[in-house]
């Protein structure tokens, strides 16, 4: 086993426990549809973070897949990934069997929570950019990594918009930064898709 791969046994688990608790707490809501109001805005967050998490799945094998046994990125990986789960948990409601009557707004809740999931994830982002610029510093390899407009003008984008949905107490503002986030996060997407289409996808028959 490489330290890669013992690295990411422990963080890809933890991050799994993150799209499990969106899917779960997603499937819960249907499960209890009868007395919720759906709305589209905590539906919407969860895309966002869903795809966000699985950013970190790339992430994870750019930045870290060189990198040495070491027991401080276990704990980084652990916060990292805490910091997510954190985000994925509080995304949808607790909806249980007890108080049947009870109505639950989803809209609501994401008003109630929204700055706890957009804080964890700009925390978690940074903590991961941070780590990136401080190893390639280190190595020097910041100086030959073509990190081009799209790049530079993703981060603003991304850093800019998590921090007006944690923060703004404007809901019209609030709303437009959630929107651009996920055009963003489907932005990267279509590009990888196109890079992948363009290569000639791979075969299924081996070499």
């Amino acid at each position: 086993m490489s330290a890669f791969e013992f690295f990411f046994s422990f963080y890809g688990l933890l991050l799994g426990l993150s799209v499990a608790e969106l899917v779960g707490g997603f499937s819960r809501v249907l499960h209890e549809r009868q007395r919720i109001r759906f709305g589209w805005l905590t539906p919407l967050l969860a895309v966002f973070v869903a795809i966000d998490i699985a950013t970190f799945w790339n992430q994870a094998w750019v930045i870290f897949r060189g990198a040495p046994f070491n027991f401080a990125l276990l704990v980084l990986g652990l916060v990292v990934a805490g910091t997510f789960y954190v985000a994925a948990s509080v995304t949808f409601p607790r909806v249980t069997a007890e108080g049947v009557e009870t109505r639950v707004d989803l809209d609501d809740h994401f008003w109630a929570h929204r700055r706890i999931v957009f804080a964890c994830v700009l925390a978690a982002n940074l903590i991961v950019a941070a780590t990136f610029f401080l190893v390639t510093g280190l190595t020097g390899e910041i100086a030959r990594i073509a990190l081009g407009p799209v790049f530079w003008i993703g981060l603003a984008i991304f850093i800019g918009g998590t921090a007006i949905g944690a923060l703004s107490p404007s809901r019209k503002w609030v709303i437009g930064a959630l929107v651009v986030l996920v055009a963003y996060h489907i932005f990267t997407t279509g590009r990888s898709l196109t890079a992948l289409v363009q290569a000639g996808g791979w075969s299924l028959l081996g070499s």
